[in-house]
C-alpha cells in the first residue's frame, strides 16, 4: 500500500530493472546525480576538521564526530558553539536537538525506501539532508535506493577523508577563524535547499525562519536561535491554514447565493439579477 502510494504505478517500473518504464529514470542518471551531491558536499568535510581543530578539539574527537555523528549540520554548530566559548554541554544539546530533524527524515525515507528490517539501522547513518533530498527526487522506489546509497556512501566516505585532513593540515593553515570555512557547510546546505523552494508558502516560511535566527543571535546563546528558527513552520502554517477556511468561507457562502438564484423561480431570479419583472395572475388580470 505504502508502494501504490509513494510512486505512480506506471512510474514502478520492471523488478528486475531490464528497461526503463514511462516516467522512471535511467540508473546512470540517477548514479550521476548522487555522485555530483556527494562529491561537492563530502569535500566540505575539510572545512569542519579546520573548524573542530580550531575550536579545540582533538584529532581523535574531530574524527570521531563524522564517523559517529556525521550530520554536518549539528557538527558545525557544536565546534562553532565551543569556539564562541560557549558550555560544552549547552553545545551538545544544540547539536542534538538540531540533529532531531533527522529523525523525521527518517520517518518519510522509511515508507519510500521500504529496506529490510536488518539494513534500517546502518541505512539510519546515512539519513541526512543531502540523502534525503537525492531521494525524495527520484521518480521510482529502485532511484530512490539507488540515489539514497550512492549519496550515502560517496559522502560518508569523502566526509571522513577530507574531515582528517582538515583536522591535519588545521596546523598549516594557521588562523582557522580567519579564514571563514565554518561557512562552508551552511552554503553548501541552502544551496541545496534553494531549489525545493518552489511555492510562496515554503519560500515564506525560509524567509522567516532567516529572519528569526538573525534577530535572535544577538541576545541568545549561540545554536539556540537556529533551533527557535524553526518556529516558522507552524506560524506560517497556521496564518496559511486561517486564511484557507476564511477564503473558504466566502466562497461557500456565495455558491449558495448563486444556486439558490438559479433556483428560485421566475420572479425571484429577475429580482436577484436586478432586472424588472412582471407578474401575470393565472385569469390573465
Amino acid at each position: 500500500m505504502a508502494e501504490q502510494t509513494a510512486f505512480p504505478r506506471s512510474a514502478a517500473g520492471p523488478s528486475d530493472g531490464s528497461a526503463v518504464a514511462p516516467g522512471a529514470k535511467p540508473d546512470a542518471a540517477v548514479v550521476r546525480d548522487a555522485l555530483g551531491v556527494g562529491i561537492a558536499v563530502g569535500l566540505s568535510g575539510f572545512a569542519f576538521g579546520v573548524t573542530s581543530a580550531g575550536s579545540g578539539l582533538s584529532l581523535l574527537q574531530t574524527c570521531a564526530l563524522s564517523l559517529l555523528v556525521f550530520t554536518g549540520a549539528s557538527q558545525f554548530a557544536l565546534v562553532g558553539a565551543l569556539a564562541a566559548g560557549g558550555n560544552p554541554y549547552t553545545a551538545a544539546a544544540g547539536a542534538f536537538f538540531l540533529g532531531v530533524r533527522n529523525s523525521f527524515y527518517g520517518l518519510r525515507l522509511s515508507q519510500l525506501l521500504a529496506l529490510p528490517r536488518a539494513l534500517r539501522p546502518l541505512a539510519a547513518q546515512w539519513v541526512i539532508d543531502e540523502t534525503t533530498a537525492v531521494t525524495l527526487a527520484q521518480p521510482t522506489r529502485r532511484a530512490a535506493r539507488i540515489g539514497f546509497t550512492v549519496t550515502g556512501l560517496t559522502l560518508y566516505v569523502l566526509w571522513n577523508l577530507t574531515t582528517l585532513a582538515g583536522a591535519l593540515g588545521a596546523e598549516a593553515l594557521g588562523d582557522t577563524a580567519a579564514w571563514g570555512l565554518d561557512a562552508a557547510g551552511p552554503a553548501v546546505f541552502l544551496a541545496l535547499l534553494a531549489p525545493m523552494l518552489k511555492n510562496t508558502t515554503e519560500r515564506v516560511t525560509a524567509a522567516l525562519a532567516v529572519l528569526l535566527a538573525l534577530g535572535l543571535l544577538p541576545v541568545l546563546p549561540a545554536g539556540v536561535p537556529v533551533l527557535l528558527s524553526a518556529l516558522a513552520a507552524p506560524v506560517v502554517l497556521f496564518l496559511t491554514g486561517r486564511g484557507r477556511r476564511g477564503g473558504g468561507q466566502g466562497k461557500s457562502k456565495e455558491e449558495t447565493r448563486r444556486r439558490g438564484t438559479e433556483t428560485a423561480p421566475g420572479p425571484q431570479r429577475a429580482r436577484d439579477a436586478g432586472e424588472p419583472c412582471t407578474t401575470t395572475s393565472e385569469d390573465g388580470r
